[in-house]
């Protein structure tokens, strides 16, 4: 029995198959192609990474939807309001999640499936001699990247967990918790190695692909969830001064649009393998008389904006139901398309992040008044007042915490994160039936995979 090849056979095809989110083995095909088959030639090597990314598009963990990092961790912070009745969806809301929601299997196995494939191509470049250098290292930096991006969630969200850096699937499904600070180790590796192997450009202005910068973005993340505050200000700051490249954009609805000047990193819709043009993100979020979405934003993160903020005016809306005026997040402006005209693409990394990342450290070093700049340069866009030169140090903070608030609400959980980060259980300590206790930073390793492999260690509390 071969276990090893319906991965890669589900990055060549670019399209999504459900059996992909199954961390299983299965018997091959007789007409399906073996890795050595796939790292051969130079268009099956190029179809392979595409296929990773279009496969980020579809995997729920990182698409977008409702079982995606950035719905299932708003729902975790307090953002929003829940009208759903889903038990799924009220146990993130009430941060009780069930050892078997189904959400939260979906959303680990999402990340293994993704990590997979990226191990996946890194085991057909390794000692590849039929590629060229060039494509060689495109491949390695990209998995590298794909790699170490979705370990900073699973570390983040779930804590200890198995790191796995190859596909024997024996080896796999036996695999122990492994310690986070040797998780965050092989993160560091992997993104210094994706930043040495890859153009600080885009080919063809794609910012669906990974560059440099990219790397070093989340490097700036990384250092600054590890304390390294110099480490992480450094690499902000190199990325705000790449100005040929990254510029905050004076207009909002630009700022989300394909190929922004302000993203770093971004998915594309391409991924439906379809005729639909939208984002995941727009289709779940946006209400409209005949989609009315599970979830809203709360009037007390709504009152939190300034009333001629910018950001209120155009990446929130709202909608008359049962005559109340309910809040959604507007970043996305196209809930439903099939012309195949793809306008948006779901933002993962944008340059308003490393402002913050910047501003923090700068915090974190009592270089207090680089902070403000770095928080004003922020507000300036959105139109409200600068913060003043004459705040201290935790008022900053608290400032900025804010900032990260209304500037990154629904974007892959940097509320949650941030909330994580600083222990702010009083803020969710006031959602309505929720009596959250620090257990809940951490969600649960879903029972189903426990059962597979009796060596993952739960969570305490769960």
């Amino acid at each position: 029995m071969k276990t090893l090849y319906l991965k890669a056979i589900c990055i060549i095809s670019l399209i999504s198959l459900s059996a992909c989110e199954d961390f299983i083995a299965v018997n091959t095909p007789d007409n399906m192609l073996d890795t050595q088959a796939v790292f051969s030639n130079e268009q099956a090597a190029q179809s392979a990474l595409n296929g990773l990314f279009n496969q980020l598009f579809n995997t729920s963990f990182s698409n977008g939807g409702a079982q995606s990092v950035s719905y299932l961790t708003s729902l975790s912070a307090d953002n929003l309001i829940v009208t759903s009745t889903t038990q799924d969806i009220i146990e993130f809301y009430q941060n009780d999640i069930s050892t078997t929601n189904n959400f939260n299997l979906i959303l680990w196995s999402g990340c293994y499936n993704i990590i997979y494939q990226a191990n996946l191509l890194l085991e057909g470049v390794n000692n590849n001699q039929n590629l060229p250098e060039p494509l060689i290292a495109k491949i390695e930096g990209s998995a590298r990247f794909v790699r170490a991006f979705t370990y900073f969630y699973l570390i983040n969200l779930y804590g200890e967990v198995p790191l796995i850096l190859q596909t024997d699937y024996h080896q796999n499904t036996t695999a122990k918790n492994t310690a986070t600070p040797l998780i965050y180790d092989q993160i560091i590796l992997d993104l210094e190695q994706a930043s040495a192997l890859l153009a600080p450009t885009y080919e063809d202005n794609d910012r669906t692909r990974i560059n440099q910068f990219a790397a070093k973005a989340l490097l700036a993340r990384v250092h600054l969830f590890l304390n390294n505050w110099e480490a992480a200000r450094s690499y902000s700051s190199e990325i705000i001064a790449a100005h040929d490249q990254y510029e905050l954009l004076a207009q909002h609805d630009q700022v989300f649009l394909a190929n922004s000047r302000e993203a770093i990193w971004q998915i594309s819709p391409i991924g439906w393998g379809n005729s639909f043009s939208h984002t995941r993100d727009g289709n779940l979020l946006i209400k409209t008389p005949t989609n009315s979405t599970p979830i809203a934003l709360s009037k007390e993160f709504i009152n939190s904006f300034y009333k001629q903020d910018l950001r209120k005016e155009h990446w929130t809306d709202s909608i008359m139901i049962n005559e109340e005026y309910l809040y959604y997040p507007y970043k996305y402006k196209v809930q439903y398309d099939y012309s195949g005209n793809i306008t948006e693409y779901s933002m993962v990394l944008r340059l308003a992040e490393q402002y913050l990342i910047q501003a923090e450290a700068n915090i974190q070093l009592n270089k207090l008044e680089e902070a403000i700049n770095g928080i004003n340069a922020l507000r300036e866009r959105s139109g409200i007042p600068k913060i003043s030169n004459d705040l201290s140090s935790s008022q900053l903070l608290d400032t900025l915490l804010v900032e990260n608030r209304r500037e990154l609400f629904s974007e892959w959980g940097h509320r949650w994160l941030a909330l994580k980060r600083y222990d702010k259980k009083t803020s969710l300590n006031a959602k309505p039936n929720t009596n959250f206790t620090t257990d809940a930073w951490l969600y649960p390793i879903p029972y189903s995979e426990r059962v597979k492999n009796p060596n993952l260690t739960q969570n305490p509390g769960y």
